[in-house]
């Protein structure tokens, strides 16, 4: 089964500087980091708050969905950290 993501909640991770999300392979819940700088590179107007970072990952959703099904259909890890240069 390939990597979905039927769970739309994400929050961000002031300790990581990340957005955290999580996608699903068969009945294996996969967790992911979105690093600040990935957000950056995705939309450089976004602003260095919460609500502005959780924002521009919701309208870049499909996209960071995109680079986590191909990061995770390489390795198996227990998480994945996504970066800029993943975009």
């Amino acid at each position: 089964m390939a990597l979905m993501f039927p769970n739309q909640s994400r929050s961000y991770d002031a300790t990581r500087r990340a957005v955290r999300f999580w996608g699903h392979d068969s009945a294996m819940e996969v967790p992911f980091f979105l690093e600040e700088d990935a957000l950056f590179r995705l939309n450089p107007k976004t602003k260095s708050d919460e609500a502005a970072m959780l924002s521009t990952f919701d309208a870049m959703r499909e996209r960071i969905n995109t680079v986590a099904k191909k990061v995770h259909s390489f390795d198996r890890r227990s998480f994945y950290t996504l970066v800029a240069t993943d975009f």
